[in-house]
């Protein structure tokens, strides 16, 4: 009998169980278990060894955390509390600030390396579910789901990070909802959010309910899809968000916050404070969902939602280099400086500032008169370089531009190449078992491309220069006749431009070989305009281009490294600030952009030209050295 009536005790128990769920599960919880959201989380291990991605965590694990600080206003070593409880924040504190462990300004690895203490502790991602409706807005439900993150590790680095989306209902309330389906969801982005229709083919969707969310990689913006996006501004985010796999799918438990009194359930959400560390502008901590808009105006909010995100498109309209690729390295290279100048104030301006006296100081420095653009052979400054190759661009504007036009036929067939190499041909198994966002597969197309705009620059080059020196002899010439006169030296310039390519590859691999094979890109800086102008066998090209150079391996690599830089990055430049500045499609600014490169080339190939015949005097003037090198004559 005591056995029945233990059995009988435990079915009763169970059953009484079952009941609480029952009651517990109330038209909230279970609109927020339905529409639950699948996380596909980026891996990448961002420079840490064994790192693991930054997930939404439960709050309670940096409450009532030894290694978390509450610090008041004022300043930023003042201590409240050591570990504040949910308690503690319930008093609102209005401007306080949480303080984890690690400096945001300076994160290296430790911010992963906490994340994976708070791994351990057991708790599972979590995603905080909010039913909430809006005043202005009769009839219309919000179904919001929050996610916090202990570090924000994007251009704007901060500690914490409170991201979410939200499902809008035709309904009144929570039971009303459970007998339709959504209208659309909100993925909020920086200070802004993307929408989507809820039966649109951009929102993917598991078991038919789950939408599936791509945060970013560092910032943990959502996105709707795997790609690499461009924002534009403060809402889309200045930069370049990073959706990319692999990625780890997550399914956060879903903690409910009750529609009314939420705050005995949840104190902390009374904290009128900020969720991470002081700092100055938008490194400093965000505040939490009770600060925000959305949390009580919902609907309103959805406002501002944009109808689609940016998406940089993964091939190049004109190969080579793209505005879109300048335009993401340079706003984290220069969100890097920037943080740098902003964790080290004096050293930064005092940087800014000496890089500012060299340039005044080497421009004051040089001669840019005296030296005409005609009767090339001459010894010049490089001052005098750069102003006689600005007037013979401006003076034969046309002929060098057709020229230029060169690199458009050129890129097409690069990106056509490239087409065929890895949609057509035997690479395509490759591509499917790697993905094309692959560091083998991308690196092996623009090792194509840049071979080919490379042996493109060099042609650009010999024509130019048998231009330039038809001109210097009084004769007229068109870009056509210089395209044939160079015609010959394309094999060879190939071949030597594949070998230097393949020398300074191999150099590459080996850490400590880098100098070696910056020294040899410069001495063999000149190989075009040897194999065009001069008379000597073409087997000794490189070992041409190397004699004219020595001596003067540093004032070839400065000067090279300007003009070629300036010239190079001038249409990604451009192209960026379009991006900036205006609406344009990306396409359409990469054209441009690429439009910019063929315009800037020639210029390159017309001063590099000058600097050729520059030093092919020097050496004859200092091989005949009549007159101390003091007086020598400036030409030939």
């Amino acid at each position: 009998m005591r056995v029945v009536r233990r059995a009988c005790v435990v079915v009763a128990l169970a059953a009484l169980a079952v009941a609480g769920r029952a009651v517990a599960a109330t038209p909230e919880v279970q609109l927020a278990q339905r529409y639950a959201p699948v996380l596909q989380l980026s891996t990448s291990d961002r420079g840490c060894e064994d790192a693991a991605p930054f997930v939404p965590v439960d709050v309670n694990v940096v409450l009532d955390n030894d290694e978390v600080v509450l610090r008041g206003p004022w300043d930023r070593t003042n201590v409240v509390t050591i570990a504040p409880t949910a308690q503690d924040l319930s008093r609102g504190l209005f401007d306080y600030h949480l303080d984890f462990p690690g400096d945001p300004l300076s994160p290296d690895c430790t911010y992963v390396t906490w994340q994976k203490r708070l791994d351990a502790l057991g708790k599972p991602p979590t995603a905080y579910a909010h039913v909430a409706t809006d005043p202005a807005h009769p009839g219309k439900l919000a179904l919001q789901y929050w996610f916090f993150y202990v570090f924000n590790d994007f251009n704007n680095l901060h500690e914490g990070d409170w991201e979410m989306i939200q499902l809008n209902f035709d309904a009144a309330d929570a039971a009303a909802a459970l007998k339709t389906q959504p209208t659309e969801v909100g993925y909020s982005q920086h200070e802004g959010a993307e929408r989507a229709e809820w039966g649109s083919s951009k929102l993917e969707k598991v078991d038919g309910t789950h939408p599936v969310v791509y945060p970013a990689a560092g910032s943990h913006a959502n996105f709707f899809s795997s790609a690499l996006f461009l924002g534009r501004s403060a809402a889309q985010g200045v930069g370049c968000d990073d959706t990319r796999g692999p990625n780890m799918q997550v399914s956060p438990s879903v903690a409910d916050v009750p529609t009314t009194d939420y705050t005995s359930a949840y104190p902390w959400l009374d904290f009128q404070g900020r969720w991470g560390e002081l700092q100055p502008a938008f490194y400093n901590g965000p505040t939490g969902p009770n600060m925000k808009q959305q949390w009580t105006e919902p609907i309103t909010w959805t406002e501002i939602w944009r109808d689609r995100s940016y998406a940089v498109p993964t091939g190049g309209a004109l190969g080579g280099t793209r505005a879109t690729d300048f335009f993401c390295g340079a706003v984290a290279t220069g969100s890097g400086v920037l943080t740098w100048i902003v964790r080290n104030p004096l050293p930064g301006v005092l940087t800014l500032v000496g890089v500012v006296l060299l340039l005044i100081l080497a421009a004051t420095r040089t001669q840019w008169s005296g030296s005409a653009a005609l009767r090339l052979a001459r010894r010049r400054t490089w001052g005098q370089l750069i102003a006689s190759a600005w007037a013979m661009y401006r003076a034969h504007l046309v002929l060098f531009l057709e020229i230029g036009l060169l690199f458009v036929p050129v890129a097409l067939l690069v990106t056509l190449l490239q087409y065929v190499l890895f949609h057509v041909l035997g690479f395509v198994p490759l591509v499917e078992t790697l993905g094309e966002d692959n560091v083998t597969i991308a690196g092996l197309a623009l090792s194509v491309g840049l071979l080919f705009m490379i042996v493109a620059l060099a042609f650009v080059q010999a024509a130019t220069a048998y231009a330039m020196q038809a001109i210097d002899r009084g004769e007229k010439v068109r870009a056509l006749q210089a395209y044939r006169a160079a015609l010959p030296n394309v094999p060879v310039l190939f071949g030597w431009v594949l070998l230097a390519a393949l020398v300074v590859a191999l150099l590459n691999l080996v850490i400590f070989a880098i100098p070696i094979a910056i020294w040899l890109i410069v001495r063999w800086s000149l190989l075009a305009q040897v194999i065009q102008l001069d008379d000597e066998t073409r087997p000794g090209a490189l070992r041409r281009s190397a004699t004219l150079v020595r001596g003067h391996w540093w004032r070839v690599a400065l000067f090279t490294l300007v003009v070629t830089g300036l010239g190079l990055i001038l249409g990604p430049v451009i192209g960026g600030l379009m991006l900036l500045a205006t609406s344009a499609a990306f396409n359409v600014v990469n054209l441009i952009a690429g439009i910019v490169y063929t315009a800037t080339m020639p210029f390159v190939a017309i001063a590099t030209t000058y600097l050729y015949y520059d030093l092919k005097t020097r050496a004859v003037l200092e091989a005949r050295a009549p007159l101390p090198v003091g007086s020598l004559p400036a030409e030939v």
